[in-house]
């Protein structure tokens, strides 16, 4: 890998603007693949990165390339980072294949667990492809500039398959780690994703939700049953929160006393912080809601595992969409739990 290599973030949104306003900010080569209103909105403002450490920069035009054309963004990388929503991975893999340099190092910090096949399949020969997992929140202010909050902590876990990534990826405000057992952190991430769909129903930040114990309850559910499948399947996931799986479900539903005590990290969120989910449905978008959830119903229904609220939760966020008035503010007495 070259020693200052050329990064491009790869449809850039709340996760792929911060991670490259934080890259660029420690100096490094960055050009964000933006939305043109993104790309007009940086133009005029500059792009503002912030986070729980109280970090705060507005970078400029000159410290950081953004564009909207696939083919000025992607020509000369050297590593790619891709940001897309699940849905988006094939049409992303599909440009870079057309421009990006053979010999590129592409890399998916995604929700899900199949961007990476996809990518491997699309993106064209001569090109490494690694999974990562991005394990914090970012929050999009809604101001005049863009700004872009990490409103939770936590280290980006990548595969261990391309020499250099870590020292370029790993900057002030982002720590890297690599491993040998991506596809249990990634595991483990889509049981953490399970919040996503509460968090969009109720409309609440993720604070309020993880405090109020009738939300914590109806994850824990959904854990258990994904958790069920995932035995029938042989996937060993790996920790959550520092903790092992199984345990999870019993800390979600400790009374509020007690759930602050033992899990201190849970409810180390900032106030702010919300699910992509429930922006997607804000904003009148498509969700992920078919490659979290739907991943592992889907799984279940190969293995003949039920999963009873996980299918509620998917039902409800479909309807959500359909109705297209954002969140529906349910509250957890709103939703029956298998």
């Amino acid at each position: 890998m070259n020693e200052k290599p050329k990064i491009t973030v790869a449809g850039a949104g709340m996760i792929g603007c911060y991670v490259g306003g934080a890259l660029a900010c420690a100096g490094r080569d960055v050009t964000l693949l933006v939305r043109p209103y993104l790309e007009d909105a940086i133009r005029a403002h500059g792009l503002r990165i912030s986070d729980l450490e109280g970090r705060d920069k507005v970078l400029s035009e000159r410290e950081i390339t953004v564009t909207s054309d696939p083919a000025r963004a992607l020509s000369s990388a050297d590593i790619v980072l891709v940001t897309v929503k699940s849905g988006g991975t094939a049409e992303m893999a599909e440009l870079i294949a057309k421009h990006a340099p053979k010999g590129c190092t592409i890399v998916s910090l995604q929700n899900g667990v199949n961007n990476v096949a996809v990518l491997r399949e699309r993106a064209g020969a001569g090109r490494t492809v690694v999974p990562g997992m991005v394990p914090f929140n970012v929050v999009h202010e809604k101001k005049a500039e863009p700004h872009f909050h990490r409103s939770t902590s936590g280290l980006i876990v990548i595969g261990m398959n391309a020499s250099g990534l870590k020292a370029a990826l790993e900057v002030p405000g982002i720590k890297v780690e690599e491993t040998a057992e991506i596809e249990s952190v990634q595991w483990a991430k889509l049981l953490m994703n399970l919040i996503n769909a509460q968090n969009a129903l109720g409309g609440e930040s993720l604070l309020e939700g993880i405090r109020n114990r009738g939300w914590r309850r109806i994850f824990a559910v959904q854990i258990e049953e994904a958790l069920r499948v995932y035995r029938a399947a042989g996937i060993k996931p790996g920790k959550l929160a520092g903790k092992p799986p199984w345990l999870i479900p019993w800390l979600l539903r400790l009374p509020d006393f007690l759930f602050d005590r033992i899990a201190p990290r849970m409810v180390s969120i900032d106030p702010r912080a919300r699910t992509s989910m429930l922006e997607d449905l804000e904003r009148g978008r498509p969700t992920e809601i078919d490659y979290l959830h739907g991943a592992i119903a889907s799984l279940g229904r190969k293995h003949g595992i039920p999963t009873p609220t996980i299918d509620m939760m998917i039902r409800r966020v479909k309807e959500a969409e359909g109705a297209g008035r954002g969140s529906p503010r349910l509250k957890p007495e709103d939703i029956s739990v298998g």
